[in-house]
């Protein structure tokens, strides 16, 4: 496969995962903000911050607002990291590896793109937000069940599954790591109403309430969401679960290659950090330090992945 052809595919999975993670994070939100407005603009700055666009914001808007902070992330032009800049660039990536693409993936991509426009093209009211998150996420799942469904089992199939789940696991971490962090110091609340529903939305951020619920039995304990989120092979949102697809996906490339690359040896590195510690482990070492340890890593195996398959070639 061309380098290029790669690169399209993993970018275009990681644009298409990034808008589901957007839309599920701006859902917590309002539901934080109507709930509880007094908490409502720390939650909001936590969103922001989450997505790793907060200089970007405050430099243009500086408050942080609902309405100024969906607009950001939904529908800025002149936000790159925004869900419509996402969409578009999944789709002209998708363009890209046409050729790659079953008839159906290509037309699931494009009809994405095509609604999403016609969805965004004006400001969002909060009457109308529920529904366009909805149809932003409904959207992700069926590109993402047409990929399941369709396409065969080659290195295709891996760039895109690898595009996901990296970009899955940057957004789980992002999110606990920012959340449980603007939290921590309510350690005076824990386990009051108020409290629950905080831990709640970071459950929800990341589409996790249900799964989480049915594991615990509805206790909502911060120790348990870390370790659920963290270290629970279960949860398709979790750090190892995603780890575990990635090196699986890497495998199959490597075997393919006749060689083990080096990303793949990377890879291996960071998914021991789930299978060698425990919860406590984690915590001894500090919550925020292991996930900034994890996000640095992260971010160096995808350097790798790019440079050992010449995504740029």
């Amino acid at each position: 496969m061309l380098g290029k052809t790669a690169g399209g595919l993993f970018w275009m999975f990681r644009y298409l995962e990034r808008t589901e993670n957007t839309a599920r994070m701006l859902d917590a939100g309002l539901r934080i903000a109507l709930t509880r407005s007094a908490a409502a603009e720390s939650e909001w700055k936590s969103i922001i911050t989450a997505t790793g666009l907060r200089k970007e914001y405050e430099e243009r808007h500086g408050s942080f607002t609902g309405p100024k902070i969906i607009d950001f992330l939904l529908r800025d032009k002149q936000n790159p990291g925004s869900t419509m800049a996402a969409v578009v660039n999944a789709r002209n990536n998708a363009r890209l590896v046409r050729t790659a693409l079953t008839r159906e993936l290509w037309e699931a991509v494009n009809e994405s793109y095509m609604v999403l426009k016609d969805v965004l093209a004006h400001p969002i009211t909060d009457r109308e937000l529920p529904g366009v998150l909805q149809t932003i996420r409904q959207h992700a799942a069926i590109v993402r069940g047409t990929l399941a469904g369709t396409m065969l089992r080659n290195d295709i199939y891996d760039f895109a599954r690898i595009g996901t789940f990296f970009e899955r696991a940057d957004n789980t971490a992002r999110t606990l790591d920012v959340k449980y962090y603007i939290l921590l110091p309510s350690v005076r609340h824990v386990g009051s109403p108020a409290d629950n529903v905080q831990w709640e939305a970071i459950l929800r951020s990341v589409s996790s309430v249900r799964a989480y619920q049915s594991v615990h039995h509805g206790d909502t304990d911060p120790r348990s969401i870390a370790e659920f989120l963290i270290l629970d092979r279960r949860s398709p949102r979790s750090l190892a679960f995603c780890y575990d697809k990635i090196v699986s996906n890497l495998g199959y490339l490597s075997k393919a290659n006749a060689a083990a690359s080096a990303s793949m040896e990377q890879a291996n590195t960071l998914n021991a950090m789930f299978q060698e510690r425990d919860i406590d482990a984690i915590f001894t070492q500090g919550l925020h330090e292991f996930t900034q340890c994890f996000l640095r890593e992260s971010f160096r195996l995808g350097q790798q992945i790019e440079q050992d398959y010449r995504f740029t070639e």
